[in-house]
């Protein structure tokens, strides 16, 4: 692979340009390709940081990465449930889900197997037992599948709406109507790929119905229930209507206060058909600490 900077891509850093060249390729990617000796400036060696002059001749030997394989690891991990097949856990912010770009280890995927040993296969090999996920900086109670059969199970449960979240978030402003609804498509953002919006006017459907619970001076804390799950779904709606979860910064809310370090939402309660037997369970996560004092925060 052969790229050929121009004249207006003087002064560029290498790992910057082959960036914009590649796309699809993340930045650290490509510095590991340079330090591995897979970039070639007029034929040397360079650092990421070479600066370009601009007509030079790049040769890029790209790499494929190692694969990702799910390890059990002793991380701390709060159970809240627990039968033959099914297992609730209260997933804390800053933790994320299972592994992907930038994420091979520190997972609560990786807790899971440290704990439980075997989980369900469906989802594959680096999501052993993940029916639904929770975004990293979201909190709470999250449903884990030990068993094929009761992955599929469960997974036909949320498919079909028969599993019943509800949502704990702090939003920005003061909203005058006690309760409400949102129906608008969820779709990804064509400038902000991290993003997702509603003012494209096409995607996939999505409902989101809150309820107020407290007013304060410049926020509102609410419940709120998703009758979907779609990507981003209750952070961009509430952005939607002109207030974003307080500490969202990707959806319009302003930079938390320095020891919070999170957005305020938490996944509060979640009501399933357990496979285990065919009753109706309902699990809570109790409000973080750090959630509890921003309500009791003077800012508000």
């Amino acid at each position: 692979m052969i790229r050929t900077p121009t004249i207006s891509d003087r002064g560029k850093r290498l790992d910057v340009f082959l960036r914009e060249q590649l796309p699809q390729y993340s930045r650290s990617r490509i510095q590991s390709w340079v330090r591995q000796g897979r970039v070639r400036v007029d034929g040397k060696e360079e650092k990421p940081a070479c600066e370009l002059r601009g007509g030079e001749t790049i040769e890029l030997e790209p790499a494929e990465p190692p694969p990702l394989q799910a390890e059990p690891e002793d991380i701390p991990l709060e159970v809240l449930y627990e039968d033959a097949e099914v297992v609730a856990v209260n997933k804390p912010a800053g933790l994320v889900v299972h592994a992907g770009a930038g994420h091979s280890k520190g997972t609560l995927v990786n807790a899971l197997l440290h704990r439980f040993r075997k989980l369900s296969g469906v989802g594959g090999d680096l999501r052993p037992g993940i029916v639904h996920r929770l975004d990293r900086d979201t909190s709470g109670v999250l449903l884990v599948a030990r068993t094929d059969a009761a992955h599929r199970d469960l997974a036909e449960q949320f498919s079909s709406r028969r599993v019943k979240k509800v949502y704990l978030a702090l939003v920005r402003g003061v909203l005058k109507q006690d309760q409400g609804r949102i129906e608008k498509p969820v779709t990804r953002d064509a400038a902000h790929r991290t993003r997702m919006t509603t003012s494209a006017g096409r995607g996939r459907s999505a409902v989101t119905e809150y309820r107020v619970l407290r007013r304060f001076a410049g926020h509102t804390l609410l419940e709120v229930s998703p009758g979907t799950g779609r990507t981003h779904q209750i952070r961009v709606h509430l952005a939607s209507i002109g207030h974003p979860v307080a500490g969202d910064r990707l959806y319009g809310a302003p930079k938390p206060q320095p020891d919070r370090g999170r957005f305020f939402l938490h996944a509060h309660r979640i009501t399933f058909t357990s496979p285990a037997g065919g009753r109706t369970v309902t699990v809570e996560a109790p409000l973080p600490a750090e959630l509890e004092a921003w309500l009791d925060s003077p800012y508000n």
